[in-house]
């Protein structure tokens, strides 16, 4: 019988560098220079200028959008290590974006190939049943009973309450 805790792990502004992604494709597209200082407590809409905001949700999707995220930094090595730790799944809200699907999975085969297929988790709500969560969503924790992992993202900045990490080698200090 496993006796390891169960480990849920977002993907986008946790392990994936999304709003990073979305940085590079403003400059390239639109030569629009958006500062991560400058989003404190803002999603990433509300600092484009008023006439590009609509591109946003038309960019996330296009076919390929998730396939070429960065990887946030040390997140491969810590996931490694924490599956050794933990039951550790990757539970993502990939349901909304109909070319999200296929490009997560691959972007996760190809960054995290020591995730099993089993433990990867596509979903609309998070509903999951793990004794731990590292989520950057408040809504993720509303009916989540486990101990919560606020990862830090510009959105969610000034947010208090919650037991939070800034980095991947935060989460190993407080989990390895």
């Amino acid at each position: 019988m496993n006796n390891k805790l169960r480990l849920a792990i977002d993907m986008d502004e946790v392990i994936a560098d999304t709003i990073g992604k979305f940085i590079t494709l403003y400059e390239e597209r639109h030569q629009t220079k958006v500062v991560l200082d400058e989003m404190h407590g803002k999603e990433f809409n509300e600092v484009l200028p008023e006439e590009i905001r609509h591109t946003l949700r038309q960019y996330i999707n296009e076919p390929g959008f998730f396939r070429d995220i960065p990887v946030m930094e040390d997140a491969v090595e810590v996931l490694q290590q924490l599956n050794e730790k933990y039951d550790l799944y990757i539970v993502s809200a990939a349901m909304e974006f109909k070319n999200s699907l296929a490009d997560k999975l691959e972007w996760l085969n190809e960054h995290f190939p020591f995730i099993s297929w089993t433990n990867i988790i596509f979903c609309g709500h998070k509903i999951v049943n793990v004794d731990i969560m590292i989520d950057d969503r408040l809504k993720n924790f509303v009916n989540f009973e486990g101990r919560k992992i606020l990862f830090t993202s510009p959105h969610n900045l000034a947010i208090d309450g919650y037991e939070r990490a800034d980095t991947w080698k935060d989460v190993a200090g407080m989990l390895l």
